[in-house]
């Protein structure tokens, strides 16, 4: 199983993706916005999941940061957002995201975009 960040400024939604993906077998490291990630961006992570609204630093920034770190530039991100706009997914895959989930979220719906990506 995978190492996994998940960084949204909500708590409830952090312990919920936290939940989803534990329960799955995997490891969370959660931040709670984009500088928040990027201080705690070290170690073996093989996935990034971010929600794009957030206080200090949005997704789409941290998105380009961790795209400029050599040791992440591959790493897998997905967007997870209450934003579903196509202008928004079109920013969103620009900066480099992997893929995009709209909140609400199903547990099964997250794991199976884990799982693709992972592969």
């Amino acid at each position: 199983m995978a190492l996994i960040m998940t960084v949204d400024d909500s708590a409830s939604v952090r312990q919920m993706v936290s939940f989803t993906l534990k329960n799955a077998g995997h490891e969370v490291i959660e931040a709670c916005d984009g500088k928040d990630a990027l201080s705690k961006l070290s170690g073996p992570i093989k996935m990034v999941i971010t929600d794009l609204n957030m206080p200090n630093m949005d997704g789409i920034t941290l998105i380009k940061n961790v795209r400029a770190n050599a040791s992440y530039k591959f790493v897998p991100i997905i967007m997870l957002t209450t934003e579903s706009q196509a202008s928004k997914k079109q920013e969103g895959k620009s900066a480099g995201a992997t893929g995009w989930v709209v909140k609400p979220f199903k547990p099964e719906q997250l794991l199976a975009v884990v799982k693709k990506v992972l592969r």
